[in-house]
């Protein structure tokens, strides 16, 4: 992994993705984000909102996606960064290039990732939604190994919270049309919603 200026720093181990124990991924990385806050009373989450990011734009395996969530983030450190200063942002699960799983919050918390959203006629997504990033961009694919660890993910989302269904997993942009655009165009929905018949099948049974 590369700190914010680009230096290597020593490789982490692939995470190999576990069970969901208490709204956690047991044995993969939790770095807890103050940017969280509980959901409203008696909410089912029955949203998944995938997304992309990179910092600075456009590079990968980097830190500096784990500390804008942890608001550690140096801003003085690159000139992009400047308009991050006052950001407040988290996303439950990051999914770096490699397929390392990071979570940063609790999926019975409510992570500060879809800001003004809406889906079928609700607004704030944030309050029954999970929100995953994928480490990369809109204008370059993603890797193989992301695929898998979001496939494996979301069918474990499932099969936990069963609001979630494949109909019911969306892009950033298409809960906020016009003001964003992740997860983009090389995200191929059809590789990945297929990846989930299994799961699908498996979440359904256990119903």
């Amino acid at each position: 992994m590369l700190d914010c200026e680009g230096r290597r720093n020593v490789s982490q181990p692939l995470i190999v993705f576990s069970p969901i124990v208490n709204h956690r991924l047991n044995d993969s990385a939790f770095v807890e984000s103050p940017n969280q806050s509980a959901r409203p009373d008696g909410v089912e989450i029955d949203l998944l909102v995938i997304h992309n990011i990179s910092l600075p734009p456009g590079k990968f395996g980097t830190s500096c996606i784990a500390e804008l969530f942890c608001n550690t983030l140096d801003c003085s450190s690159h000139p992009y960064f400047e308009q991050l200063r006052e950001l407040k942002v988290s996303a439950h699960v990051l999914i770096a290039r490699n397929g390392m799983i990071t979570q940063f919050v609790p999926f019975d918390r409510k992570a500060w990732h879809a800001g003004q959203s809406c889906f079928q006629g609700r607004k704030n997504c944030n309050e029954f939604s999970i929100g995953i990033e994928l480490e990369g961009t809109d204008f370059e694919a993603f890797d193989d190994r992301q695929y898998e660890a979001l496939s494996a993910l979301t069918g474990r989302l499932m099969q936990a919270y069963h609001g979630l269904t494949v109909e019911r997993i969306v892009g950033h942009s298409d809960i906020a049309p016009g003001r964003k655009t992740d997860p983009g165009p090389y995200f191929n929905w059809e590789r990945f919603r297929e990846s989930l018949s299994n799961y699908s099948e498996s979440a359904d049974s256990a119903k």
